[in-house]
């Protein structure tokens, strides 16, 4: 209790205490200025209309964990579906797959994430260089896969400069504590005359996580193994690039919280039945769980991926640049069970992009582009609760800026075209339309005031057309339907930001209304099973996010951030797994080599639930970075310890669909070393 206490009251003062020594004289610090790859004009994270969050550099260094939604978790408005150690999705303002889209460098990652919780993101966080998290109309521009936010992996796989000595590269190595992991990373870039071949490889061992006040000293089925390669190559010429690389990952984790006990359940019409059990009362008794009767199944995930890439500036009068991404994947992970396949997950399918860029016009700037892509989606099995199906999509869009003084106008247009077939099931063909405006006022030297709204549509995917069988992961017995219409949403969106100066800060407010929602529809509940048909319903998101940061001396800050969003059926009822309100302080500290962070966070109780849901309490999350940095024989090196979860607390995520079978991780410290060379 004592360390307790000495962590709160450390995290809490470390901000605040050093008030006295702000810096009145200076300007103060500035936030940096990044450009935004994920946007077509190639605009900055101060010139975006909507919210955009670009995380880079030390931050993403010390952030990494084993999944991309644990890396992203405690960014303002981004949380993650954790599925033990081996998988978790970004949920943006309280939305996760399939209405968040998952990219590298604006083609599509594809795998089988927007499946189920349980399915791993294919992208390597070892291997990323940056991460963009897009909001708003700035997502527009990918689809209805992205109405509720894209994610944009930046990587090195594809080189695009010959690098300035012939030869650059990178090597991480670190240890954790809670799940005894160790994981490395190297990559390197060669170059001469117009070539350049890039080489990077990660790999990363962890046991199951230790969890305290739990049954067992540790998780079982939480522990992750991968292992990833890329071979890249690029022609390189003095008005852009062409490039294309191979990357196979092979990963094996485990799946906590997955129970048999209800795989013989099946529908009666809207009922449910389940073996001899009688369920004509529907208590709200607790199920008693089980912990360790069984060995977790295991998930054995392969993917192949080539990535196509390129550029060419000025190729023609008119025209600026003109941009090319594309990727094909083949995906297949096994569920192990007793040593034995159980069931065959396979997702083979392509996506091309293609960007224009037009000269401007004046004061006007723009970009049309077509977007084309196909899916063939395969569950072979004990759970394959999909048929085989092939969904083939196409599309084409414009985005226009207008600078005019002080103010920028933009608006954009996206009309898609979706095919969706299956094995015996009926055709299933919609045609969404987006359309966006948006307006930002740099009203004040380093004040920027902007309003953003849209109208986006999503057509229904594979799984919400034509799922029909018994989903263990969630455990569901799942009911698509092939009549299901295009989900439209219309947003708006308030955002404040001020850049220059000692205190800078950055606000949003959003409004999300939906009509024809895609939710799972409770038909029937026996304990913790339910039958589910995917149906519609309006219903509305509001939320807030943001952070304000105050330089009190040079490498001295402190930063209050936060979140919160709730979600609501029109008609009554909130939605499921809607992530609690956070309330955060943050202190950092550079001292020549030196550099540190130390940030408590408030997590809040989730009272606001669905139907079959119950309570998660709220909890105190405490972390903190120290890092020292070394030059010596031409190698920029830094040594880092991390801690997170310092206190040690039972954490559950209330955006987890196993939160009261999976608490997040106990009290961990990565110690890492990463030189660049």
């Amino acid at each position: 209790m004592q360390f307790r206490n000495l962590l709160l009251t450390a995290a809490s003062v470390s901000a605040v205490a050093t008030g006295a020594m702000a810096d009145q004289s200076g300007p103060g610090a500035e936030i940096g200025e990044l450009i935004v790859t994920g946007d077509p004009l190639g605009r900055s994270n101060r010139e975006v209309a909507s919210s955009v969050a670009v995380v880079r550099g030390e931050d993403l260094d010390h952030r990494r964990q084993s999944t991309l939604g644990e890396t992203l978790t405690g960014l303002p408005g981004v949380n993650s579906d954790t599925f033990g150690g081996g998988a978790s999705r970004p949920v943006i303002r309280g939305q996760t797959a399939p209405r968040v889209k998952v990219l590298t460098d604006g083609s599509a990652l594809m795998d089988a994430s927007e499946v189920s919780p349980d399915h791993a993101v294919s992208g390597e966080p070892l291997l990323l260089d940056g991460v963009e998290i897009l909001r708003g109309p700035s997502a527009l521009l990918y689809g209805g896969g992205a109405i509720g936010g894209a994610v944009n992996l930046i990587d090195r796989k594809i080189p695009t400069a010959i690098p300035r000595d012939g030869f650059e590269g990178v090597a991480e190595v670190r240890l954790g504590s809670a799940d005894n992991e160790r994981a490395g990373v190297a990559g390197a870039t060669g170059g001469a005359g117009n070539f350049a071949l890039r080489l990077e490889a990660a790999g990363r061992r962890a046991d199951d996580y230790e969890v305290p006040d739990w049954p067992e000293d540790t998780l079982d089925g939480s522990f992750n193994r991968s292992r990833t390669a890329t071979l890249g190559l690029s022609w390189i010429g003095g008005r852009g690039y062409l490039g294309a690389a191979y990357t196979q990952q092979d990963s094996r984790y485990g799946l906590p919280g997955h129970s048999h006990e209800y795989e013989d359940c099946h529908p009666h019409g809207s009922s449910l039945h389940c073996g001899g059990h009688d369920h004509d009362d529907h208590d709200d008794h607790e199920h008693e769980h089980e912990h360790g009767e069984d060995a977790p199944p295991v998930v054995d995930l392969r993917s192949k991926r080539v990535d196509v890439r390129g550029e060419l500036r000025e190729p023609f009068a008119g025209v600026e640049r003109i941009r090319l991404r594309g990727g094909y994947t083949d995906y297949a992970h096994d569920e192990i069970e007793d040593g034995a396949v159980a069931t065959t997950f396979t997702n083979k399918g392509y996506d091309a992009r293609l960007e224009v860029l037009h000269a401007p016009l004046g004061a006007l700037r723009g970009v049309i582009g077509v977007q084309a892509a196909r899916s063939d989606f395969a569950a072979l099995g004990e759970e394959s609760f999909i048929p085989k199906s092939r969904t083939k999509s196409a599309a084409i869009f414009l985005l226009e800026e207008y600078e005019l003084g002080d103010w920028r106008l933009e608006g954009a247009l996206r009309q898609e075209w979706q095919d969706a077939r299956a094995v015996g099931r009926p055709d299933a063909d919609h045609r969404p339309f987006s359309a966006s405006a948006a307006a930002s006022w740099s009203f004040a030297p380093g004040y920027v005031a902007s309003l953003a709204v849209a109208r986006s549509q999503r057509a229904p995917s594979a799984q919400e057309l034509y799922a029909r069988g018994v989903h263990l992961a969630t455990n569901t017995y799942e009911i698509g339907d092939a009549a299901l219409d295009v989900e439209t949403a219309n947003s708006v969106e308030l955002s404040l930001k001020k850049t220059q100066g000692a205190t800078t800060f950055a606000a949003s407010a959003y409004r999300y209304g939906y009509d024809g929602y895609v939710f799972a529809r409770t038909l029937d509940q026996h304990e913790d099973f339910r039958l589910i048909r995917y149906s519609q319903a309006d219903a509305t998101f509001t939320g807030v996010e943001g952070e304000v940061r105050q330089r009190f001396a040079p490498g001295l800050s402190a930063t209050l951030f936060g979140d919160y969003v709730g979600a609501r059926f029109d008609d009554g009822g909130d939605l499921p797994r809607i992530p609690a309100g956070r309330l955060g302080l943050r202190g950092d500290v550079e001292q020549g080599a030196w550099s540190g962070s130390l940030e408590y966070v408030r997590v809040f109780e989730q009272e606001k639930i669905a139907a079959f849901e119950t309570r998660t309490p709220g909890y105190d999350m405490v972390n903190g970075t120290l890092a020292y940095d070394v030059e010596a024989g031409g190698f920029a090196s830094q040594v880092f310890v991390r801690g997170t979860n310092l206190l040690d607390e039972k954490a559950l995520n209330h955006a987890s669909f196993i939160a009261d079978l999976a608490p997040l991780r106990g009290r961990n410290f990565a110690l890492g070393l990463r030189t660049r060379f």
